[in-house]
């Protein structure tokens, strides 16, 4: 990894103030968008390698480099809205941006909310802690306390397996919950390998992976009814996993080749995740 790009992890790791983009947006037909000339996505700025806040002050990362060739596809400015955990579906279903690119994971519970695009990133999700503490598995949480981001994935997991006995902190972003595992704040947190590299590059040695909870695709989404749109954004993702633009983003980032999970998945592997009946193009 480059030290420019530790740099801007470091930065986003720990929570650097930002102000970007202005919002209110209801467009869901790719005319409309055209029309307007600026499409508005939700973007994370808290996540990286995903999303983060560089030294300039500007947002980078996987997600930002696929809303960029989305908005270059449609041929119209982007309009980067910072959206992450609790905020991504509220700033979608509300009509603060026009769609979600910003580590969604795709899952059925949200799919009664938003419409996922085919996944094009994915993320391991585990329980990260204390190395001296010994977590093979869920019931070894019982008297841990362990730090999720509220609403996202990882907090539905460590939720569905942690005992009774678990103190679960929710946090506001992952800044927080990073911040309050370094701190000694938590013992453990529900973390994804992104998150967990980073955290490595601050603290090595200080934590380990337990266990495995989930591995996650995660899905552009626009708003119930944009048919056409997601059916273009599938079209690009499509192409782009063809191409070899996608496989090239994930090396940038993550240092690796786009997994077969990521590059094999369909709008029907996504229809399986979320029980969503097939939908006409």
């Amino acid at each position: 990894m480059t030290m420019r790009k530790r740099a801007a992890l470091l930065s986003a790791a720990f929570g650097l103030a930002l102000g970007i983009g202005a919002v209110g947006a209801q467009a869901q037909t790719v005319e409309e968008i055209k029309s307007r000339g600026e499409i508005n996505i939700g973007i994370p700025v808290d996540f990286p390698p995903f999303g983060l806040i560089n030294q300039q002050g500007q947002p980078e990362g996987y997600d930002i480099d696929v809303a960029n060739l989305i908005a270059e596809d449609l041929g119209v400015s982007v309009n980067l809205v910072p959206a992450a955990g609790q905020n991504r579906v509220p700033y979608l279903v509300s009509g603060r941006v026009d769609m979600i690119v910003s580590a969604l994971g795709i899952t059925a519970e949200r799919a009664e909310r938003v419409e996922f695009s085919q996944g094009y990133a994915g993320i391991e999700i585990s329980v990260y802690g204390l190395k001296d503490l010994v977590i093979p598995d869920g019931a070894a949480l019982d008297g841990v306390t362990i730090g999720v981001v509220l609403g996202a994935t990882q907090d539905t997991a460590v939720t569905k397996v942690a005992p009774a006995g678990a103190t679960i902190r929710r946090f506001d972003d992952n800044a927080s919950a990073n911040q309050a595992l370094l701190a000694g704040q938590v013992q453990a947190l529900g973390a994804s390998d992104a998150v967990i590299a980073l955290i490595e590059t601050v603290a090595p040695g200080r934590f380990e992976k337990k266990f495995v909870l989930s591995t996650q695709l995660q899905g552009v989404a626009t708003r119930p009814g944009a048919d056409e749109l997601l059916a273009h954004v599938n079209s690009l993702l499509s192409t782009i996993k063809q191409d070899g633009r996608l496989n090239a983003i994930h090396e940038k980032w993550l240092d690796l080749p786009l997994p077969n999970f990521i590059a094999e998945a369909t709008e029907e592997t996504t229809r399986s995740i979320t029980g969503a009946a097939a939908k006409a193009n």
